[in-house]
């Protein structure tokens, strides 16, 4: 092609970028907005149906697909399939759900079958200890099942929490994010340079940090996720040098009939080096392998569809 052409495209492109942004963004917020005024469940099932539909037709198949065969090797075809569906399912009910924030987090303590949350006893007494030791602690989540419900289920019962979140990269649609988080999930720390001293004076101040850590960050440490090599980001660990504290994992997961299960796993404990500091590789692969072990439990519940390993 003409260098004059491939100039000219260039540049349309560039020009229609942010129409394209603020075309993403506007969508975003309609769809919502609009979600909030519908019955969640109706909404979960018919996002989740669509999901189904379009996901397959995305490049994000593609890379799930190959995600779950290295995982998975003994798996056959058909059930990587099946596995990939259940994927795109959670990933719509998750988008429906979402606009539900301020209201979806339903557990009766007196009266559990009638509620969407089930609590272990254990989970129950765990959450208990933390809520009241006095101390800080760093959680971490993984993007399994509803990964934003732990926010919103350490503010429902009293926990004061700072959660690090990575803001979208359409501006418009980050603010009706926020406003949505906002409602009910304590703190909201922004992903950026200042965010590890924004962490770490939450925890000085006796607060609770939560931290997803299973993707991909490219300045991380390694790490074996899945028999594979890949980079782990250290901030929990690092934080950990700095404050020590307890170190519990949150996961809530899907059930049948519209519910979900919160859980609280009992607390890691930091691998130290030689001199008895922590050691931040190691700390970091064992939280790593308390998130691989919690997917194979739920392979269908666990986000696939990024490049997990580079």
């Amino acid at each position: 092609m003409h260098p004059l052409l491939l100039r000219t495209q260039a540049r349309l492109r560039r020009a229609a970028k942010p129409l394209g942004e603020a075309a993403v963004g506007a969508l975003t917020i309609l769809l919502l907005r609009s979600t909030r005024y519908f019955d969640p469940v109706k909404t979960a099932n018919l996002f989740g149906r669509v999901a189904r539909l379009i996901g397959p037709l995305t490049r994000e198949q593609r890379i799930g697909r190959a995600n779950l065969t290295a995982a998975f090797p003994e798996k056959s075809p058909q059930e990587i399939e099946a596995i990939l569906a259940g994927v795109w399912d959670n990933l719509g009910r998750l988008g429906a759900e979402f606009a539900h924030l301020d209201h979806i987090w339903e557990h009766d303590a007196v009266f559990p079958g009638k509620s969407w949350i089930e609590i272990p006893p254990r989970c129950q007494e765990l959450f208990e200890q933390l809520r009241l030791d006095g101390k800080p602690a760093l959680i971490f989540a993984g993007h399994l099942g509803n990964w934003e419900l732990p926010a919103v289920a350490a503010v429902a019962h009293g926990l004061d929490a700072a959660i690090l979140f990575r803001r979208p990269n359409n501006a418009s649609a980050n603010r009706i994010i926020e406003e949505l988080r906002a409602v009910k999930m304590g703190t909201l720390i922004p992903a950026g340079r200042d965010a590890p001293i924004k962490l770490a004076e939450a925890l000085r101040n006796g607060q609770h940090v939560a931290i997803l850590v299973d993707q991909y960050f490219s300045n991380g440490v390694d790490v074996t996720f899945f028999g594979r090599k890949t980079k782990a980001n250290p901030t929990l660990a690092r934080l950990l040098r700095q404050i020590e504290c307890p170190v519990h994992g949150v996961r809530i997961i899907r059930l049948p009939g519209h519910r979900f299960r919160a859980e609280i796993s009992d607390e890691v404990k930091p691998v130290r080096d030689a001199s008895g500091q922590i050691d931040v590789a190691g700390t970091m692969q064992a939280i790593t392998s308390v998130i691989e072990g919690w997917i194979r439990e739920y392979p269908d519940q666990w986000l696939w569809l990024h490049r997990r390993w580079r």
